[in-house]
């Protein structure tokens, strides 16, 4: 009858262990929630051109295509040789992306820390120690005594409220938003070296232009001054026209700086030391693009920000959570262990093994306002960084749309550019043979049709410009280059 109620006895703390084990278990799923992507509420389309104009001609409603340039891998987007080899050295030496891999590992780190709290800790001690007791309190033993201790100790928390799990949530989301940082560091890398490299190419051009000017300007001057010897001119046309060529020469000069800049600024992006760049012509470079930007749902897939902003919103929504279990008692468990004996001979024995467990739950009544403060800190928190998330999307949506029109608007202008630049052409052609051939003609309407030719000549290259440069920007802003 005695063993029958001993096994009795026994299921019913089993029973009543497992109620409780169950009992806590069902409410830690009410003191912390599942986590759930905000909801993206950007439009379903980018601000676009009706029509768009492409190379190969115009390409309806392009914001609604769910087709994707972001997909389009760097090396397929760019494809001079020498700007791909720029962007491979800037992958690699690039001080931002290497500080980025360095903040990776860290996280990294940080994730293992946190899976460890599961596991309990187990620390281990060795100590003498010397003492003189009094004689009252020797009890018979020698007053002079050495006690020898060597103990191990062990906590381990019980994860009751899912607090070290969301602990561990918050590590993996912040390894998450690290890499996410440094695949938009490499977007942004990339997008810099090729929009200073396209940059370099227009400089070059207008340099080239620029000389040539100068040059025809030289012999135009030579020419006047001979026509002047012969009496057939006034000297009025001999200054205007040396002043004509000095003002094309004096802006060779600064076309070099800006050379110069811009080849030192794609040093340092791709982690060398100032120095000359090589690199193609303007007139080389292939833009057969299909710039498709999606629609702005896609951008959370895509667009590395967006993905840190996200994950930074998911590691503060885990901050919560912890916040919360603070309200509930934390159950802890821990265990020591060892020998201790006055002598090193008997150090070994059964009689000098101790040992210890014991188990506690520990309930906050009463600390301040601490829990309270600190949860309401999270939710704020955890508010801020929903609207960050927000915003990353509406910068996001608002960087495609700018480039869409920047681009559309650099091919209407190029197309205007061109017809403009064969009417400037003939003008000054017209107004030379003017000049040489009737004498009531004034040199400053060929200076004035030179001058007008040599501004077009230098906003078609920037029109060149602003297209690649728009490209680039699209491709970016799209979330493209880090795949």
């Amino acid at each position: 009858m005695i063993h029958y109620y001993s096994q009795l006895k026994k299921k019913s703390y089993r029973l009543a262990f497992m109620s409780i084990l169950g009992l806590l278990t069902w409410s830690s799923c009410h003191v912390t929630r599942p986590y759930s992507v905000p909801e993206n509420k950007v439009k379903d389309s980018f601000r676009s051109p009706t029509y768009s104009a492409l190379d190969s001609g115009y390409v309806k409603n392009i914001a609604h295509d769910t087709i994707n340039i972001a997909t389009v891998k760097w090396c397929d987007m760019f494809t001079d040789t020498m700007l791909q080899q720029l962007i491979t050295e800037g992958l690699q030496a690039n001080i931002d992306i290497k500080i980025a891999v360095e903040r990776i590992t860290e996280a990294q780190v940080n994730v293992r820390l946190k899976k460890a709290a599961f596991l309990p800790s187990l620390e281990a001690s060795i100590s003498a120690n010397t003492q003189q007791m009094p004689a009252f309190q020797s009890f018979g033993y020698p007053r002079n005594n050495t006690q020898y201790d060597m103990r191990l100790y062990t906590d381990w928390e019980i994860d009751i409220w899912d607090k070290l799990g969301s602990a561990k949530r918050v590590a993996l989301s912040q390894l998450l938003a690290t890499d996410a940082a440094k695949r938009a560091v490499q977007t942004q890398l990339i997008a810099n070296i090729a929009s200073d490299y396209y940059e370099l190419l227009a400089l070059d051009q207008q340099l080239m232009i620029i000389k040539k000017t100068a040059e025809n300007r030289a012999e135009d001057a030579a020419a006047i001054a001979e026509l002047f010897e012969n009496a057939m001119l006034n000297g009025v046309a001999v200054v205007q026209s040396k002043a004509n060529y000095y003002e094309a020469e004096l802006d060779v000069p600064d076309i070099e700086q800006k050379i110069k800049e811009t080849e030192n600024r794609l040093s340092f992006l791709v982690g060398r030391h100032p120095g000359a760049i090589l690199r193609q012509s303007l007139m080389q470079q292939q833009v057969n693009y299909d710039l498709n930007p999606g629609i702005p749902a896609q951008l959370l897939a895509h667009r590395p920000d967006v993905q840190m902003a996200e994950f930074n919103f998911r590691s503060a929504f885990e901050e919560t959570n912890i916040a919360r279990t603070y309200f509930y008692p934390a159950l802890s468990i821990t265990a020591a262990g060892g020998f201790s004996n006055l002598g090193w001979n008997q150090w070994f024995s059964s009689a000098s093994l101790f040992g210890s467990i014991a188990g506690g739950i520990a309930q906050p009544i009463f600390n301040k306002g601490v829990n309270k403060a600190r949860l309401s800190t999270a939710q704020a928190r955890q508010q801020q960084a929903l609207y960050q998330f927000e915003k990353s999307l509406l910068v996001a949506s608002q960087e495609v749309s700018n480039a869409l029109f920047e681009y559309d608007t650099a091919i209407k202008k190029m197309k205007s550019r061109k017809k403009q630049l064969e009417a400037l052409t003939q003008a000054v052609a017209f107004n030379k043979e003017l000049f040489l051939n009737h004498q009531n003609t004034n040199y400053t309407d060929v200076l004035t049709a030179e001058q007008n030719l040599l501004r077009a000549e230098l906003k078609n290259i920037a029109d060149q410009n602003q297209k690649l440069y728009a490209v680039v920007q699209l491709y970016r802003a799209l979330g493209g280059g880090w795949n």
